[in-house]
């Protein structure tokens, strides 16, 4: 009989990186992954040509599950092709798990992973699972069971149709729409203010997901420790800065937890926003809003008169 595990797509987006989409993809076969739907992003300078050429004839060796393969002519970036490719997944799959050519996980890792997506499908107060999690975010009262937590995650995810509905609005609209509703826009760690800021320039999507799940109010299921690891810190990385020398590679993976017998009430551990905000900083201070908001004034009023910096 058919389980619902196999029943749950994995979309795989990748670009120049031959080496690391190989341990990816032994990774996913290691967890007996059934379907993948694979985007392979168009080269963005000639340089790049032969090595997108080499992820694309991995992908098209790929003999142990479906692949359904979709090899773009143009180069979107990973924003664009992270949003195109999860609502085009979404639209003919009612849940999905995603990963980047640059995530490794353990085995049983997808298998934990649809079963807890299996589980809160209907639950609106959950919006995403995922299977990365680290010392410096994980409450000290967690043990052997998974959690909540009000900040969402981008490596190696899960969600469901119901859920991606309102990822058209960019970061700072709703940082808008949850000010206006009275929520802490940086409640979750002072860094999502500042990639807002620089979403649409840097072309990045995750900090609109992290805040679709704060201005709703939802949750995103984490496990008790990592099943995940994030290999892509070399400078091929789309944002490789914030991995070298950062201090956020995991230690070394264990084993994944059992899956639960009973899975937790959606409710969040009440350490999480603390432990994000130790970690990347809290609100500033009136007077450092102040100092912001008089450079932003004037900077604008330069720019109306028509002087530049």
């Amino acid at each position: 009989m058919a389980t619902v595990a196999q029943t749950i797509p994995i979309v795989l987006f990748a670009y120049n990186r031959p080496d690391m989409l190989a341990r990816t993809l032994e990774c996913l076969r290691d967890n007996h992954a059934p379907m993948i739907y694979a985007f392979s992003d168009g080269a963005r300078v000639p340089e790049h040509v032969s090595s997108v050429r080499a992820v694309r004839k991995t992908l098209n060796a790929i003999d142990w599950c479906k692949v359904i393969l979709r090899e773009r002519t143009e180069n979107l970036g990973l924003g664009r092709s992270i949003r195109a490719g999860v609502a085009e997944v979404l639209a003919q799959h009612d849940t999905v798990i995603v990963f980047e050519d640059d995530l490794i996980c353990v085995p049983g890792t997808y298998a934990y992973l649809c079963a807890a997506l299996d589980h809160y499908r209907n639950d609106a107060r959950v919006l995403s699972v995922t299977g990365w999690t680290h010392p410096r975010i994980t409450p000290s009262d967690v043990t052997d069971q998974p959690y909540f937590d009000g900040r969402a995650e981008c490596l190696v995810w899960g969600t469901w149709q119901r859920a991606w509905q309102g990822m058209e609005l960019d970061a700072l609209d709703m940082i808008r729409q949850s000010q206006a509703k009275g929520i802490d826009v940086y409640r979750y760690g002072a860094d999502l203010p500042a990639m807002a800021a620089v979403e649409h320039q840097r072309n990045i999507w995750a900090v609109r997901w992290l805040y679709l799940h704060i201005l709703r109010g939802d949750l995103c299921l984490r496990p008790p420790h990592s099943l995940v690891e994030h290999i892509g810190s070399d400078d091929r990385a789309s944002n490789a800065d914030t991995w070298a020398g950062s201090g956020w590679l995991n230690p070394p993976l264990r084993d994944c937890p059992p899956i639960p017998s009973r899975w937790p009430l959606p409710m969040e551990n009440a350490q999480c926003s603390v432990l994000w905000q130790k970690a990347y900083g809290a609100q500033p201070t009136l007077l450092r809003r102040l100092s912001r908001r008089l450079r932003w004034n004037a900077g604008t009023l330069l720019r109306q008169i028509g002087v530049r910096s």
